[in-house]
């Protein structure tokens, strides 16, 4: 298994997290399955990463510098971006293959008490932490690098050049910035043209270019994006997103019509529009649009593995559900329970959706002006 050394760590924990008087200790976040039915041979390999790098850490703590390492250990959440449990458990050199067996070799605490003591997260996780570590970072000031689905296969997206990924991010963030509206249009195969227009106001972009500064902060390792939240009508004033946004989920191409920021119906062929229509009426809320995001790996040469956390930051892509974590207002208790709660990517590269291209992508601004960013699925802007 492909792995980091010790002086790859520590450069990487430096680089991601910038010194901060007040750093002191370093929390390695990693779930254990509940049901041993559904773990899987990439979430075994997540584990032993997790628990090479905190004991990797631990012994080279001082170099960081940090007073110490902790891995804390959960049962699994379930669902991407749902909430944590109450609490986990301190382990000191070995993992259990279930969650029950937990509380027989680790020392139990509340998160509340590891967020408060802990000032640096690294989260390598089966199901996302993303959302509930953004909410938390903002309470308890600490910073977190959240890295859902990691695997060895991405450890070349932490070692390439993130002075360039973030001059790229800053330029896409700034003009999000700027736009009233993003006007979406692709091209289907076998079906012509669809166009979706996002409304941008009201709202700014977020940056994830693989630092964390600022202390309050969460977000993903690898990075590479800017992303933004679409307008949902908080305000008094309905959204104007709407038009009609194709998905290929496996070979099948769908068709959700758009209106207000929330799919209403879908449309399309094959088996997936039963379920997707059944996902759309038990839960309305995964019907939102809840983030437009800007990748910019692919231009560094880096492909997709099978896995969001670095495919969703090669090119553009639309996600559905979820987006409180991101300065929007769905969250969950929009939905009917924690395990239905869902922040879920729809990623526009051939490798992912070669059946839908993006034709192009312009943003329009306060001054009535409007900019091609992207064309041909290509960026304009760089």
């Amino acid at each position: 298994m492909t792995n980091l050394t010790a002086k790859d760590l520590v450069g990487l924990v430096q680089s991601v997290f910038p010194r901060h008087p007040g750093d002191r200790f370093l929390g390695m976040l990693v779930d254990i399955p509940r049901d041993p039915g559904r773990d899987n041979p990439a979430w075994k390999e997540r584990r032993q990463l997790a628990l090479d790098w905190s004991k990797i850490l631990k012994e080279h703590a001082a170099d960081i510098p940090l007073e110490g390492v902790r891995l804390i250990a959960y049962a699994d959440i379930g669902s991407n971006n749902a909430d944590l449990p109450d609490g986990g458990f301190v382990i000191e050199d070995r993992l259990p293959e279930r969650a029950d067996q937990l509380e027989n070799i680790g020392q139990n605490r509340s998160f509340e008490n590891f967020f408060q003591e802990t000032q640096i997260f690294l989260a390598p996780t089966e199901y996302s932490t993303t959302a509930p570590l953004k909410v938390a970072a903002k309470r308890f000031g600490f910073r977190a690098a959240t890295m859902p689905g990691f695997s060895s296969q991405m450890i070349p997206a932490l070692q390439i050049d993130y002075a360039k990924v973030a001059r790229r991010v800053d330029a896409l963030k700034t003009r999000l910035d700027r736009a009233d509206w993003a006007d979406v249009l692709f091209l289907v195969d076998r079906h012509g043209e669809c166009k979706v227009l996002f409304d941008l106001r009201f709202r700014t972009a977020h940056s994830s270019a693989g630092r964390f500064p600022e202390q309050g902060t969460a977000g993903n390792l690898p990075s590479g994006e800017a992303y933004i939240v679409p307008y949902e009508g908080e305000k008094g004033e309905s959204s104007r997103t709407h038009g009609e946004l194709p998905v290929q989920v496996g070979p099948d191409i769908l068709f959700f019509s758009i209106v207000e920021n929330r799919a209403v119906r879908v449309d399309g062929e094959g088996e997936s529009v039963l379920a997707e229509r059944n996902h759309l009426k038990r839960e309305p809320a995964y019907g939102n649009m809840a983030e437009l995001g800007f990748g910019v790996l692919s231009d560094l040469g880096l492909r997709p593995i099978g896995e969001m956390l670095l495919d969703e930051k090669l090119g553009f892509h639309v996600a559905f559900g979820r987006s409180d974590h991101f300065g929007g207002i769905v969250g969950p208790k929009n939905f009917s329970s924690p395990q239905e709660v869902i922040h879920l990517d729809r990623i526009y590269i051939p490798a992912t959706q070669p059946r839908i291209k993006i034709a192009s992508i312009i943003l329009g601004y306060p001054d009535g002006s409007a900019e091609a960013i992207m064309k041909a699925g290509q960026y304009q802007i760089f």
